[in-house]
């Protein structure tokens, strides 16, 4: 090859020219990486934003499932607890009759049963409603019938056909009772 055959590169004339040239040219780039670095600072926004949130979000499911483990060991015998109490409801039924006949020894038996129950249903946490002579409470009564009757104030608990039960702090099962009304 000869160096008549070789391609000259144009350049530019002047160095104002130049100058010119390579300014634009820095422009250019300029533009793109500007415009580069804000969708970058965009994207690192974003990312940041949805790693909080995924943060969060883990951090809620800890708390809940620790309060579904939680409430599990508090309340996770409920059902079973909830099939005793018919059981203690017939053993006190067969005690107000069986006393009426004096049938001793059939008695103190399912007396001493009734108490083992009790005492059993106590290690869990459960307790007896106390209803009668108290104020009605719908949140743990459970008005069977009215009665008139001058001897308890209005809306007072009178008779208790069912003994209701609390779990803990958790209504277990209500006591169905009768309420005073006033006399007409």
């Amino acid at each position: 090859m000869e160096p008549k055959d070789i391609v000259e590169i144009s350049k530019p004339e002047t160095v104002a020219e130049e100058e010119t040239a390579s300014d634009a040219t820095i422009e250019d780039a300029g533009l793109s990486l500007e415009e580069l670095l804000a969708a970058k600072e965009k994207e690192a926004r974003e990312n940041w934003d949805r790693f909080l949130r995924e943060r969060a979000d883990l951090e809620n499911y800890r708390k809940r499932v620790g309060r579904e483990k939680e409430e599990l060991l508090n309340y996770g015998n409920k059902s079973l607890l909830e099939e005793i109490l018919p059981i203690i409801d017939n053993l006190e039924r067969a005690l107000a009759h069986a006393s009426e006949d004096g049938l001793g020894a059939v008695v103190e038996g399912i007396r001493m049963t009734h108490a083992m129950l009790l005492t059993a249903l106590k290690k869990f946490n459960v307790t007896p409603i106390e209803a009668v002579g108290t104020p009605f409470d719908s949140a743990y009564h459970q008005a069977m019938a009215q009665i008139p009757t001058d001897q308890y104030e209005p809306n007072t608990v009178v008779e208790e056909y069912q003994k209701g039960y609390m779990l803990k702090e958790r209504l277990l099962r209500p006591s169905m009772v009768t309420v005073a009304t006033p006399v007409k």
